[in-house]
């Protein structure tokens, strides 16, 4: 098994600090060097919602962030299928391209890194 960490987000994306928590432990491991995966489950896939703004709230806007992680090395974003469907979503509906992982792919992703940190 290689030495990689997989960051779960659960959390909306304006529901206290978790979402940018996650951002952040992604961002960290990336700028050092550490293998990095990105999975959003949960209320989590609201994160990657077309046309979000965050102008009228104490909180800043994720997507600059989202978008930064191509930069830092993390090429895909990872999302639960059943998340997006029990919330009535679609992945064309997300703001940027992301792997789309059933259910039973999710047993085999988690396995292939050594931490699984969960926000």
């Amino acid at each position: 098994m290689s030495q990689s960490v997989c960051i779960i987000s659960t959390r909306t994306p304006y529901c206290g600090q978790f979402a940018r928590e996650a951002l952040d432990a992604v961002l960290v491991c990336a700028s050092y060097d550490i293998p990095a995966a990105f999975l959003l489950m949960g209320d989590g896939v609201f994160q990657l919602l077309k046309g979000q703004d965050s102008e009228h709230i104490p909180r800043k806007n994720l997507s600059a962030m989202l978008q930064a992680l191509p930069l830092y090395g993390i090429e895909t974003i990872h999302v639960d299928e059943t998340s997006l469907f029990e919330r009535g979503l679609a992945a064309s509906q997300l703001c940027q391209p992301v792997t789309v992982l059933s259910q039973g792919e999710l047993p085999t992703f988690l396995r292939q890194h050594s931490r699984v940190l969960n926000f």
